[in-house]
């Protein structure tokens, strides 16, 4: 299924939020022109080596994409590169410096007139609306930061200390939401005509996902406290050690499971009737005499024993797989979601985006080298041999 294929996405992208997005579009078909600097390109490329010697980052969110290496300080190199956009692409994506894109003339006002059908999404860490620019327009926003600005550090992590996310979901996030704008304005064109600029902010991106926390604070009242794995607000929720040293994640949503638990699970049916305990509020207030409880309970069962007594008593429960585990998920494999794609090192595994592909797969070509297409990119553009040579001797490409 490849329901954008036809479509050309041009990028001048770095790190993770525009990457991720657009390597999106790219599983649904879109052709991605990722246009990087000569000699070091996205900056990603060089955070690791763990993948055979190509990064992690770079690897996950890159396949699929061709290549294009310009130095876009070089008037030339910037003159070719209006060209492929003016000429050729349907979307634009850019998360270079809040300004940066506009001041070489590829902001959606510079191009609209040439390209009325261009859709741009801007891609910053706390906006770039030159109407409202806010105090935050221009500050460094990485990753950590905007976890922190969002409030999402706060309340994650154990009482004594907060934490980040593992992964890097300010990224994340805004990758997601300029995705679906993107999508959203290619429908939207269809009916119109006419394409539009997409603003998309790291910090609003994280800031919608910190809603319920927001809420739960809500005109004054305490934040949801941290509580390491546990769930902040629901008890009991989150990691429970067994007799053998496994550890075994539980969550329960209702009245109902409660008992369940209690009776199947604990093999305390008395528990189920205890004023301590006595609806959700009640528990995560008593959560230290539950947890003793629960613990106690567990003390003389192994791992294996406690997951069947949750699964009998219907209480959903978890492994805490490692990386490993989860490479090695038997839930993945029985679906069948891993694929093979190619890049400069090789053959590498590769998961299936989510979704259902029962009439072929996503679009799940090689991550590219640096500069790996180029020469046909601009070739096409009508750029001969030797003027290519000419571009490469004076570092234009």
């Amino acid at each position: 299924m490849q329901p954008l294929k036809g479509l050309t996405v041009v990028t001048l992208e770095h790190a993770i939020a525009a990457p991720f997005a657009t390597r999106q579009l790219a599983d649904l078909g879109a052709r991605v022109i990722k246009v990087e600097r000569p000699g070091t390109g996205d900056f990603a490329r060089g955070y690791d080596a763990r993948v055979r010697g190509l990064a992690s980052h770079f690897v996950w969110t890159n396949r699929s994409k061709e290549s294009l290496s310009l130095d876009l300080k070089h008037p030339q190199a910037a003159a070719l590169l209006r060209r492929l956009v003016v000429e050729q692409a349907d979307v634009l994506v850019q998360n270079l410096a809040p300004g940066a894109a506009a001041r070489m003339g590829l902001s959606h006002e510079a191009l609209a007139a040439d390209r009325p059908g261009l859709i741009v999404c801007d891609i910053s860490g706390y906006g770039d609306d030159p109407v409202h620019p806010g105090p935050y327009r221009d500050k460094k926003a990485y990753d950590l930061l905007i976890q922190s600005e969002a409030g999402f550090v706060s309340v994650t992590g154990t009482p004594d200390e907060p934490s980040k996310a593992g992964p890097s979901i300010a990224d994340i996030a805004a990758g997601m939401y300029a995705y679906s704008s993107i999508l959203a304005a290619l429908l939207e064109r269809q009916h119109t005509g006419r394409g539009r600029r997409i603003d998309i902010s790291m910090l609003e991106s994280l800031g919608e996902w910190m809603s319920y926390p927001m809420y739960y604070a809500f005109d004054g009242a305490q934040p949801p406290p941290r509580t390491g794995a546990s769930h902040a607000t629901i008890y009991p929720y989150g990691p429970f050690p067994a007799g053998d040293g496994g550890t075994v994640m539980l969550g329960l949503q209702n009245e109902r499971e409660w008992q369940s638990f209690c009776q199947g699970v604990l093999q305390q049916p008395a528990l189920a009737t205890d004023p301590r305990f006595a609806g959700n509020a009640r528990r995560v207030a008593e959560r230290a005499a539950l947890r003793a409880l629960i613990v106690e309970a567990f003390s003389s069962l192994t791992t294996a024993q406690v997951v069947e007594r949750l699964e009998a008593a219907q209480i959903a429960n978890a492994q805490v797989n490692t990386m490993a585990g989860l490479w090695a998920h038997p839930q993945l494999a029985a679906r069948q979601r891993w694929r093979e794609i190619g890049s400069p090192a090789g053959p590498l595994p590769a998961m299936l985006p989510p979704g259902s592909w029962d009439d072929g797969d996503p679009r799940m070509d090689p991550v590219p080298a640096l500069g790996q297409h180029t020469d046909a990119i601009l070739g096409a553009l009508g750029v001969d041999a030797a003027g290519l040579a000419a571009l490469r001797a004076d570092g234009a490409i």
